[in-house]
């Protein structure tokens, strides 16, 4: 019932807590912890207990010719002890969940040892990770942005010597665009093919239906894709320079 009421009174302190809500969930989580150990513990005293009962049950002797001697480690009285220390440190570690629960629900800051006993970082600790988080977003927001610069420069390159805006229009699909083209809507358009998706396969659009003659030299018969945009380029370069 006492870790029930923990957990109802935590709630309202959410909003006052200085930390996170991960480590508010990490206390709760604590908590529950403690209830099942606290049960194993209960299982476990009545286990012995049933044993105990056992072992006095069997033990049919002649009081007056037979001495009974208790041996001060035996395992009964090393089970006992053993559940006492259990019983004594659940109990410390209930103590100190509640007067951590009242600092949250006071809102003020928590103290050092209830944080260490309660086994959550300090204050220190988590404006550190905090600090961490922030300085890694940073660096990932600029790794980003000379990402985004590095494509920018290489698409512009790849424009300028070859002729063509290469586009990403779907996953596998490819968009090439030359810079003598017509009308801005005249591209060719490629998807990745095989199992490395090194080969690429043409598909047809209204421009590749104006070049059949192209398609029909460069890529049925010698199957090279760069001789057939570049045998494109030249007849696009040639239809300008002419008109």
């Amino acid at each position: 019932m006492e870790l029930q009421m923990l957990k109802s009174q935590a709630g309202p302190a959410e909003q006052s807590f200085l930390f996170s809500r991960e480590e508010v969930s990490a206390l709760r989580l604590k908590i529950e912890e403690l209830a099942q150990e606290r049960s194993r513990l209960e299982e476990d005293k009545k286990l012995l207990e049933a044993q105990l009962e056992r072992l006095t049950l069997q033990g049919d002797f002649d009081q007056s010719k037979t001495k009974v001697l208790h041996l001060s480690l035996n395992p009964a009285s090393v089970a006992r002890q053993r559940l006492r220390e259990d019983w004594q440190q659940l109990q410390e570690e209930c103590k100190h969940l509640r007067e951590l629960v009242r600092a949250l629900e006071a809102g003020g800051p928590v103290p050092a040892d209830l944080e260490a006993a309660a086994g959550l970082p300090s204050s220190k600790e988590v404006a550190e990770l905090k600090r961490q988080v922030e300085s890694a977003e940073l660096k990932n927001q600029r790794l980003k942005e000379v990402f985004q610069t590095k494509i920018q420069e290489f698409r512009k390159a790849c424009y300028a010597l070859t002729g063509y805006q290469v586009d990403i229009t779907t996953e596998g699909q490819f968009r090439l665009t030359s810079m003598y083209a017509e009308r801005k809507a005249d591209c060719l358009v490629f998807k990745a093919a095989g199992p490395s998706g090194t080969k690429m396969q043409l598909l047809e659009t209204e421009f590749s239906r104006t070049v059949p003659e192209l398609i029909e030299l460069h890529l049925l018969r010698q199957d090279s894709i760069p001789a057939f945009l570049s045998a494109l380029t030249l007849d696009l370069f040639s239809r300008q320079t002419v008109a």
